[in-house]
Formats: structure tokens, C-alpha cells, sequence
């Protein structure tokens, strides 16, 4: 997994250069090259490995996933959305570059991540980028992102069109899950994958995705900012919809518990190191 970083880290530098106007490309850089765990590009290159394509064909794609979703972190902190002054133990890219120059790294972010799968994805027939655009662009917006951080907002404020149960369930299958269901369906389809792996993997992402949101409600609560990087205890201040104030702590983490068992479940067959690794990370830092 190290060494898997170490190269996405490699590409993400490489395909961001500073040219003019500088500001913005440097605002698009800051928080892109902030050190994280890069799951998402990750997931996508080990799915694609583990299906028989080699990882250089979708290193292009795994880095612009990984855009869109510094793309959504830039704009999830901004004043108008959950004001939020650090991200990755650094300040937020709207304190460095000011608020307007944050919305337009975002929306750069936004849209250079498939120009570069077009432009970069040599090895890929042109069909297969064509699918794997296909994806970013439906997962990007409005059937993806977008809706769950618009409901996400209107529940901050007591609007809830379903229930609790169904309005939670939707902002983190939209907002957390539909990243990693990207990473892992671009994967497949760039390893050729027929439609049964793909639904395969999709179902594992979106599990993986709704643990992942879980363990990121309870590390919320229970974490410091010295281990997320990020203010603690901000969700819970602004009565923010989540499992820990919708479930409680224990019965979160029976969730998050449940989850995890279908991903070890689902992806157990591949005998993947690498996914082994993503899932153990998680239920130790969780703990009993």
C-alpha cells in the first residue's frame, strides 16, 4: 500500500504543474498534495491489478479520482458549506488562498481530472475511457456528490424530507460511498471486468463506503485533532446528522462492525494485501 501511494503521490506532482495564473494552480496544488491516506486512487489501481491490468494504464485515473475528491474536501470546508479552518493538519485551502480562489481551485480540480483520463490514458481504448467518464461524470454531480452534500446541509438545519434512518443513509451513501464505488468500478473497467465483477466490487465500495463514513462519525467523537487533522467535535457543535448522534457510540460501532464483515467477506476471495490492509487499519483504530 506504501508503495502505491508513493506513486500516486509521484503522478499527482507530476501532473500538476504551475503555470500562469499561478494562484490558482497553486490553490489546486496545496491541498491535492497535503499528505493522506489517497484510499480512493489506491482501491482503483488494486482493483485493476487484482482483475489483470497493469496499474500504469489507470495510474491517469486513479489520480483524477483522487482530484474529485480533494475537489470536494476544498469545497466541503468552505464558510457557506461546514466551515471548517483545517484539513489534513493544515489550514484549509480558503484560509491560505481566500474563499473565492478556493471555489475556483475546486471547480479547476473539478474539471481537469477528465481532461487528464482523456489525455493521459494512452493505454486504454478509447471505449473504456469513454466508460470510465461516463462514471466520474454521473458520480460527480447531481446523482452523486452533489445530492448528498445538498441534503446533507438541509438536514444541518431540521429539514428532513424521510426519515432520520433514510436521510442519513442517503447523504453517506452520496457523500463518502460514491467515491470508493468510483475508485473500484474504474478499476474494473479499465481491467476489461465483465458485469457481475464490476456489481461485485460496487457492492464492496459501497459497504466499505458506509463503514468508512462510521468510522469517520465515531472518530469525531472520540479522536484528537493531533489523529484526524481536522477540528474534533465540530459535526456534534452544529447538531450535523450522524450515526453517533442518530445510533449512539455502541451501537455505531456495531455497524460500522457489521460492514466491515460483508467487506472482509466480499473481497476475501481476491486475497488482496492491499485491501486487507485498508480494512484491518480501520477496525484497529476503532478498536472493541
Amino acid at each position: 500500500m506504501k508503495n502505491l501511494i508513493n506513486l500516486v503521490d509521484k503522478k499527482l506532482n507530476e501532473y500538476m504543474p504551475i503555470i500562469y495564473p499561478e494562484e490558482i494552480f497553486k490553490a489546486m496544488k496545496y491541498t491535492l498534495m497535503l499528505p493522506g491516506k489517497r484510499l480512493r486512487p489506491v482501491m482503483c489501481l488494486e482493483t485493476t491489478r487484482l482483475l489483470g491490468q497493469n496499474i500504469e494504464a489507470l495510474l491517469p485515473t486513479a489520480c483524477a479520482i483522487e482530484m474529485l475528491h480533494v475537489q470536494s474536501l476544498i469545497h466541503d470546508d468552505l464558510p457557506c458549506m461546514d466551515n471548517d479552518d483545517f484539513r489534513r493538519g493544515k489550514p484549509s485551502n480558503h484560509k491560505v488562498f481566500g474563499e473565492a480562489n478556493a471555489v475556483l481551485a475546486g471547480d479547476a480540480l473539478l474539471t481537469f481530472a477528465p481532461q487528464l483520463i482523456i489525455e493521459k490514458s494512452n493505454d486504454l481504448p478509447a471505449e473504456t475511457k469513454l466508460k470510465i467518464i461516463h462514471e466520474y461524470t454521473k458520480f460527480a454531480g447531481a446523482y452523486g456528490l452533489i445530492a448528498g452534500q445538498v441534503v446533507d446541509i438541509e438536514s444541518e438545519g431540521g429539514k428532513l424530507d424521510k426519515s432520520a434512518e433514510e436521510t442519513l443513509d442517503f447523504i453517506h451513501l452520496n457523500k463518502t460511498a460514491v467515491l470508493f464505488r468510483l475508485a473500484v468500478k474504474c478499476g474494473a473497467i479499465g481491467a476489461g471486468a465483465d458485469e457481475n465483477t464490476i456489481n461485485e466490487f460496487d457492492n464492496f465500495a459501497t459497504k466499505f463506503g458506509l463503514a468508512f463514513q462510521i468510522y469517520d462519525d465515531i472518530m469525531d467523537e472520540i479522536s484528537t485533532f493531533e489523529e484526524l487533522g481536522k477540528t474534533i467535535g465540530k459535526d456534534k457543535n452544529s447538531g450535523k446528522l450522524t450515526y453517533v448522534s442518530l445510533y449512539g457510540l455502541e451501537e455505531a460501532k456495531q455497524k460500522f462492525y457489521s460492514h466491515m464483515a460483508e467487506c472482509y467477506d466480499i473481497i476475501g476471495k481476491y486475497n488482496s494485501k492491499v485491501f486487507t490492509e485498508i480494512l484491518d487499519k480501520l477496525k484497529s483504530r476503532i478498536g472493541n
